[in-house]
């Protein structure tokens, strides 16, 4: 998809109206794109208003006064059904009144539920806009540091990884190329290596094969980056011996 069209996604990626394969290339692109990003933001504050704009509270007491007053007041329906007497014409009609008042009822609930879950998809949608957007700022600042220094591996089957780090910013990104999709329910997992000792450094995204991802936490004086294939969602320690460890620059 060329970057013409990626311009154009921004109000179907904040409605989540894009295909899986869409989805990816356009968060590609909106980790560069802080126009795009932009536009993603304030479409998704205008779906939250009006998400909200149907789901008004009701004034305090009013479910039970209509309640209460549908048992009194007696409604004249147009017509009998046939076979209805007369004198059960006016019952019939407050039961189907009662009916008819229920069903509002339950419709505005329902409207006032569909508004808080479109709302909560809105602020979900923002808040990891608001956070890739973020982090991509981070990166780019790692990469243009002064100080930024990097160490590149060959890794299995032409994949390469590529440590860049930034002493003065004590923070470090990871760039992949070319990596192979892990295996199904598996991720790739970064780790500092703290001169032998194995610490979190965050997730790769298993449907990209080139990547630049933040680490998570400060360098603090680790020796290298540690990449090991674990179950989704992580592991706490390594599961498994690593595909490679990659020695900081000096």
């Amino acid at each position: 998809m060329i970057t013409a069209e990626l311009h154009t996604l921004t109000g179907a990626y904040a409605l989540h109206a894009l295909t899986e394969g869409e989805r990816a290339d356009f968060e590609r692109h909106l980790a560069d794109c802080a126009a795009c990003a932009r536009e993603v933001t304030e479409f998704t504050e205008t779906a939250a208003r009006l998400g909200l704009a149907v789901s008004t509270a009701p004034r305090h007491g009013l479910r039970a006064r209509v309640l209460r007053r549908i048992t009194d007041v007696p409604q004249v329906a147009p017509g009998p059904p046939g076979g209805v007497r007369p004198g059960r014409a006016a019952r019939w009609s407050r039961r189907i009144s009662r009916w008819g008042l229920a069903a509002c009822l339950a419709a505005s609930a329902a409207l006032g539920g569909v508004a808080v879950w479109q709302y909560d998809r809105a602020e979900s949608a923002r808040a990891d806009a608001g956070r890739a957007q973020r982090e991509a700022e981070e990166v780019a600042a790692v990469l243009a540091a002064p100080d930024a220094r990097s160490r590149t591996v060959r890794l299995a089957d032409g994949a390469t990884g590529t440590v860049v780090v930034s002493t003065g910013r004590d923070r470090a990104v990871f760039l992949a190329a070319r990596m192979a999709k892990p295996p199904g329910g598996k991720v790739y997992q970064l780790w500092f290596d703290d001169h032998g000792t194995m610490r979190d450094a965050g997730l790769m995204d298993p449907h990209l094969a080139s990547q630049a991802v933040l680490l998570r936490g400060a360098v603090d004086g680790a020796s290298g980056v540690g990449v090991t294939v674990e179950p989704a969602g992580g592991s706490a320690t390594p599961g498994s011996d690593p595909l490679a460890v990659l020695p900081l620059p000096a």
